[in-house]
């Protein structure tokens, strides 16, 4: 199928493809030997309170990950 690039660098998706993923709208674009690749995404909503709640509640604090790399290294 033939899809133009605009000069805004924007590409229609043809509906018959489009249309087997209806869902999409969101995709990861990739460039892998010379081919273009859409990934569709699906994204989800994040409650911000809720998330510090947790890390909260499991007593994360900002260097945990570091803390935790550094272990990992140390085995």
């Amino acid at each position: 199928m033939l899809a133009k690039l605009t000069s805004k660098n924007q590409i229609t998706i043809p509906k018959k493809i489009i249309s087997q993923i209806p869902d999409a709208k969101y995709f990861d674009v990739d460039f892998e030997a010379g081919i273009i690749l859409l990934k569709p995404l699906k994204i989800y909503g994040a409650n911000l309170d809720q998330i510090r709640s947790k890390i909260t509640k499991l007593g994360l604090k900002e260097n945990t990950v570091s803390e935790a790399i550094e272990w990992a290294r140390r085995k």
